[in-house]
């Protein structure tokens, strides 16, 4: 079974929210749409730090990835972030890894 990690109150419209205790970059682009994303970046594996202005960004070396599918708006990365499967069951968001079984 996939893991709670945060409620749906805490991600914000148009933003996200990392948490990087559980590695796991969660963000709401439309209301009612939640994503989930690895808080890894893949340029240089260092963790994503904030959500801002429709994007996901990783202050190592500045690579920004868009909060709607994860994709690089601004590199030096060039692969997008991992998408993570994503439930929400009543107000909790739940995370699960396609490498652990759920």
């Amino acid at each position: 079974m996939s893991e709670a990690v945060t409620t749906t109150d805490r991600v914000p419209v148009g933003g996200g929210t990392v948490l990087v205790d559980r590695g796991v970059v969660v963000t709401q682009p439309v209301e009612g749409t939640f994503l989930a994303f690895s808080a890894t970046c893949p340029h240089r594996g260092c963790t994503v730090r904030a959500v801002a202005a429709g994007t996901v960004n990783c202050f190592c070396h500045g690579s920004r990835f868009r909060i709607a599918d994860g994709a690089v708006v601004g590199g030096p990365a060039e692969e997008p972030l991992r998408r993570l499967p994503v439930v929400v069951v009543g107000d909790e968001i739940r995370v699960g890894d396609e490498h652990r079984p759920d």
